[in-house]
């Protein structure tokens, strides 16, 4: 029988105590990334707002404010190493610490047969959903490595398509294949100094981004349905309870579902 080496612990050995708690959500200025960092704010967290568009980042930093609560708008590009570094600075200069990252930030590509895919596409989806969720972990887990009290979470976001795809999306499939390999490697990579990682899976959560599922999408048999979808409020609570969570506790992988998703059509 094999054991695991158990988390390496430091006084105090979580972060539970850490007032206030800082949270990065990546992809903040809209869809589940907007849903998740008012939740969070809602728990106490200061959260910082990383995303591509200054203003949807600025007008959610002022709703916070309006309701007494923290946020930082910090306009990024998570593709670009620079900027990522750039962001990084700002929550050490600022806060001193990160407790959570929710990489969020991502993006898809057309729905076409493989070989008319143009390639700036695939370079798009894999830039954002693989190197950025890298960059965005990697410059979290120094931080939060050299942090005292040491350590955090990182929650990355996976798909479900990170297990069963649809047609025609080889580029968002394959990322978020990837995206389930680095969170892995980080839950591992991050034991000896109290950074836990996991993931979240998500199945159809409403958002202006996933409006046109509701009008149908091609299914793996053939046929175009309309599929179901849940509110972002669930996947934001998923979220919220896996940041909750003490750093020994290693959620590896949760996956929220919208109720009765057409799993057939799917494999």
């Amino acid at each position: 029988m094999t054991l695991r080496p158990p988390i390496r612990t430091q006084e105090p050995p979580l972060n539970a105590s850490i007032t206030p708690k800082i949270a990065l959500v990546t992809g903040a200025g809209s869809g589940v990334g907007r849903v998740t960092a008012n939740a969070l704010l809602d728990d106490g967290w200061t959260v910082v707002l990383a995303g591509r568009r200054p203003d949807p980042l600025q007008a959610l930093q002022a709703d916070a404010a309006a309701r007494g609560r923290t946020a930082l708008a910090v306009p990024t590009d998570v593709t670009q190493p620079e900027s990522v570094e750039a962001l990084f600075n700002t929550i050490e200069s600022r806060f001193g610490r990160l407790d959570l990252l929710f990489n969020n930030a991502g993006v898809n590509a057309p729905a076409v047969p493989m070989d008319e895919l143009p390639l700036e596409k695939w370079f798009a989806a894999i830039n954002t959903n693989v190197t950025g969720v890298f960059l965005c972990a990697r410059a979290a887990f120094g931080l939060m490595r050299r942090q005292s009290p040491q350590g955090g979470r990182i929650i990355n976001n996976g798909s479900i398509s990170a297990h069963t795809p649809r047609p025609y999306t080889a580029p968002y499939t394959a990322s978020k294949h990837a995206v389930t390999g680095l969170t892995k490697a980080l839950a591992l990579d991050g034991r000896a100094f109290n950074i836990a990682a996991g993931q979240i899976d998500i199945g159809n959560a409403l958002t202006e981004l996933s409006e046109r599922m509701t009008r149908g999408v091609l299914q793996a048999n053939g046929t175009v349905a309309p599929e179901p979808m849940m509110d972002a409020v669930h996947v934001a609570n998923a979220v919220r309870h896996m940041a909750s969570l003490p750093l020994d506790a290693n959620v590896l992988t949760m996956t929220v579902m919208a109720t009765a998703m057409p799993f057939a059509g799917r494999g």
